[in-house]
């Protein structure tokens, strides 16, 4: 049997420097820290999918499984369950992006004009990278205010400028790319929506990077040029002038004018592509009871991050600790705990690849299982938990469609948390999480955000984090945190998993949830 003494040589050296947890802390959380430092350590290279990185990561993840006697639950009884990928990247160096205004003639000093600006890839515009994406686009531009069906006249050929609204009952970014591709624009270019204040837009991007299956099916409209440009930079595309009653009227879901630009956007781009492959890791702790132990509860998080990309602050490693490396340690810390004394149903320790672009590891488990899906009772993932104050109450997804409501209920009612809807179902993150293919396969599924009540210290702890931390590379160790808060919400996690998998009720969908088999 393989240990983890080669796996935490490694990392002694990077891992020297990891903030130790402060004197008292619980043994528990001690080690969830350890843990987090070890996998959010610069020798992990922020552990992006398909990277050497990631790699290590997932041997050091299934080096513990095996220690602790786990049963390997992977791709011909391994650890690992190995994803076939495909990537493709715009490059930095090649790739350009300028607005050249239509020429304009002085008669009395018999001269033409133009005024060419260029625009900063990844700091104020980016591109959604594509198989088919052109070498390079010339095209006049039209700004077509939310860009909805009827917007969309006279833009054949043209490249349609739109607010890029996300607040309910606005044209998603799905119906902007429909509306713009049925109406024959070659490209779009959606403005960053500066009133959509609960998860605002940042820059700069860290790349403009898609890994996708092999085998997927070409995007929806292929051919489409899809940019999206900051809300700084509206002024240089369509003037000074208009910009600004544009922004303000856009974050309002005010009315919106249209009109053609008198300029046009000339880009290049300068793609790469290559193959690769990543792997989840599964281990399987059996159940004790003759009956229950063939039922299954998976419990999941991502391992992988955003690996290396454009510095901020000139860091430009994205360790990614709270996401989701902190979480992955709570499956670690949850199986060190139950070696060898199983719950009466079996246990699933799911830990995927690629979530960040795209769900991919959850999506190719959930396709491709390792274990009968008839005996999968639940799945409970840890994803965008963020220990930044005292934890009063969770946000839990799927509340109203499934029966795990009532488990989490009785885990949380102990600790006296309160259990919530989703307060701000604008930001789908009902959808943006590795449980979304289980529940959208009818699975009782679920996840949990730490919730705040509006205008607390505790909002503006979250606010900032998603400012200043998401997917950036101070989104590392030496980040505070409310360490109470970190003890209680892997103890909660503990207890429920606890009464899910020792529960003689099988967790079961709400009649009328949309989710429920047919």
């Amino acid at each position: 049997m393989r240990t983890i003494t080669a796996a935490l040589a490694l990392l002694a050296a990077s891992c020297a420097s990891v903030p130790s947890a402060p004197a008292g802390t619980d043994a528990d959380t001690a080690a969830w820290w350890s843990i987090t430092g070890d996998l959010s350590g610069d020798a992990m290279e922020g552990r992006d999918t398909g990277s050497p990185g990631y790699d290590r990561a997932a041997k050091y993840v299934a080096d513990r499984f095996a220690a602790l006697g786990l049963k390997p639950a992977g791709d011909d009884s391994s650890w690992l369950q190995t994803l076939p990928l495909k990537e493709v990247r715009v490059e930095k160096t090649g790739t350009s992006f300028r607005i050249i205004s239509d020429p304009i003639d002085d008669a009395a000093a018999h001269t033409t004009s133009v005024s060419i600006t260029s625009l900063p890839f990844l700091h104020q515009i980016t591109v959604r990278p594509s198989w088919s994406l052109p070498a390079a686009i010339d095209a006049p531009l039209a700004f077509r205010g939310y860009c909805t069906a009827q917007d969309m006249t006279d833009v054949k050929d043209k490249v349609a400028v739109c607010f890029g609204a996300r607040r309910t009952g606005m044209t998603t970014g799905a119906q902007r790319l429909e509306a713009a591709a049925k109406a024959g624009a070659v490209g779009i270019i959606n403005v960053d929506d500066p009133g959509f204040t609960i998860e605002p837009s940042r820059w700069p991007e860290a790349y403009a990077r898609a890994i996708s299956f092999r085998e997927a099916p070409p995007a929806t409209y292929p051919n489409m040029v899809v940019m999206r440009l900051s809300a700084d930079a509206l002024p240089t595309v369509v003037g000074a002038d208009r910009a600004a009653p544009i922004l303000k009227a856009g974050a309002a879901s005010q009315p919106l004018p249209s009109f053609d630009i008198p300029a046009r956007i000339k880009a290049t781009f300068h793609q790469s592509q290559r193959e690769l492959k990543s792997d989840n890791v599964l281990a399987l702790l059996p159940g004790t009871d003759p009956v229950l132990s063939k039922e299954i509860v998976i419990v999941s998080a991502h391992l992988d991050g955003y690996g290396y990309g454009e510095p901020v602050n000139g860091d430009s490693l994205y360790n990614g600790a709270f996401d989701d490396a902190a979480y992955v340690a709570t499956l670690l810390r949850l199986a060190e705990q139950q070696a060898g004394r199983g719950f009466k149903r079996s246990v699933l320790f799911a830990v995927y690849t690629g979530e960040e672009k795209g769900l991919l590891g959850s999506e190719w488990f959930s396709t491709h299982l390792t274990v009968p899906k008839e005996n999968i009772a639940a799945v409970v993932n840890l994803d965008q938990l963020r220990p930044l104050f005292p934890l009063r109450a969770l946000t839990m997804h799927a509340i109203d469609d499934t029966t795990l409501s009532s488990n989490v209920r009785r885990a949380a009612s102990a600790m006296n948390i309160e259990i919530r809807p989703d307060h701000e179902p604008e930001r789908n993150l009902n959808q943006r999480t590795d449980h979304w293919p289980f529940l959208r396969a009818s699975v009782p599924a679920t996840n949990f955000v730490f919730a705040f009540d509006p205008g607390t210290g505790a909002e503006h702890r979250y606010r900032e984090w998603y400012q200043v931390r998401y997917h950036r590379p101070q989104d590392d160790m030496t980040q505070p945190l409310d360490w109470a808060a970190a003890r209680d919400m892997n103890t909660f996690f503990y207890r429920l998993v606890e009464d899910i998998a020792n529960d003689p009720i099988r967790p079961s969908f709400i009649p009328g949830s949309r989710w429920a088999p047919r």
